[in-house]
């Protein structure tokens, strides 16, 4: 329930990026300052939980946990997130979304090559999890690839901000987005590192922030130091961060918690809901069109999602295997065996 309330949280923010990012307001202030002051604000945050709940965990900080945090913040935030944002702006935020649902899949990968997931094929949960994720891809193809019929959802109206401003690149924008996933999984697989290093959620997340924030600006400083594209104004630039800010604290928490409880795939697997909810948000509040090739991805993707974490479940609840009980040893009985198996002797 909790990653599906950060999934919400996080649609509703790739819903409002995209109108930042497409507005007048998204030509003038640098997006990794943006980034920057966000996670700084999230980190500030989140301090004083860490405070309260965890006061003297940060003394069992080690430089093993240091760098796996240094690792998920640029994985994760400055890299992940940052060619997201690049590719949403070069490409539609529906094109950028999908590639979000092929995180599930390299995840998998990676842990499976890594050996932190088992794939389990010889069993039954073992090929419906595999199966699951497959549907999740093929899902995510299928919204992709195949259009069908237009659905009108309420007044027939275009969202139409993006292709004013920005000059679609599906080239580079295809690549940024490959390169925010090959990431993202990555960040997933570091996390397990990083709960076994410093199992505390909230200094992980205010340390991850923290260093997201200096990570970016030293990132932005080198490809724009005018004042002008580091400046905040009042607008809903402030918004995005403040609102953004909040949306970091709680799915970075929530991302953690679900890693260390149920392993890196888990929390990754909650990512096609994201593009269920923007395309419906996308149709009801800036009038874009539904697809019938949509519809049948999303459902296609639902299926696959919950074939995938029922197996999971099952694997997880399922009763470890019997230890084989050990007699004790009877040297006497053995004596008396290695006699009896003895090849006897014939004397000529």
């Amino acid at each position: 329930m909790g990653l599906l309330i950060g999934e919400v949280l996080a649609a509703g923010l790739q819903l409002f990026s995209k109108v930042i990012m497409s507005g007048e307001e998204g030509k003038s202030t640098f997006l990794f300052a943006l980034m920057a002051y966000r996670h700084l604000l999230a980190a500030f945050c989140v301090v004083p939980l860490a405070l309260y709940f965890e006061r003297w965990s940060v003394k069992k900080m080690t430089w093993s946990a240091c760098l796996w945090l240094f690792m998920v913040a640029l994985t994760g935030i400055s890299i992940g997130l940052g060619f997201f944002y690049y590719g949403q702006s070069d490409t539609t935020a529906t094109y950028a979304t999908n590639f979000l649902n092929l995180i599930p899949i390299v995840t998998f990968m990676f842990s499976a090559i890594l050996r932190i997931e088992k794939l389990k094929v010889c069993t039954r949960a073992g090929k419906i999890k595999i199966g699951g994720a497959i549907l999740c891809l093929g899902g995510a193809l299928t919204i992709s690839l195949y259009k069908g019929t237009t659905l009108h959802i309420g007044p027939r109206r275009k969202y139409d901000g993006a292709t004013k401003i920005h000059q679609h690149n599906y080239k580079r924008g295809t690549l940024f987005l490959v390169v925010s996933i090959l990431s993202y999984a990555t960040r997933f697989i570091m996390q397990v590192k990083l709960s076994e290093a410093f199992p505390y959620k909230y200094w992980a997340t205010a340390l991850i922030c923290i260093m997201a924030s200096f990570q970016q600006v030293i990132i932005g400083l080198c490809v724009h130091r005018s004042k002008a594209a580091w400046s905040l104004g009042w607008n809903l630039q402030l918004i995005w961060v403040v609102s953004g800010a909040l949306v970091s604290i709680v799915t970075s928490c929530l991302v953690l918690w679900a890693v260390a409880k149920r392993g890196p795939t888990y929390p990754s697997m909650f990512n096609p809901i994201s593009l269920i909810l923007v395309a419906v948000a996308e149709a009801l509040f800036l009038h874009q069109d539904i697809t019938l090739g949509s519809l049948l991805g999303m459902s296609i993707i639902i299926i696959g999602l919950y074939l995938f974490l029922w197996a999971k479940n099952k694997e997880i609840m399922a009763p470890p295997p019997p230890i084989p009980e050990v007699l004790p040893r009877d040297p006497a009985k053995e004596v008396n065996e290695v006699q009896a198996n003895r090849p006897l002797m014939n004397f000529v």
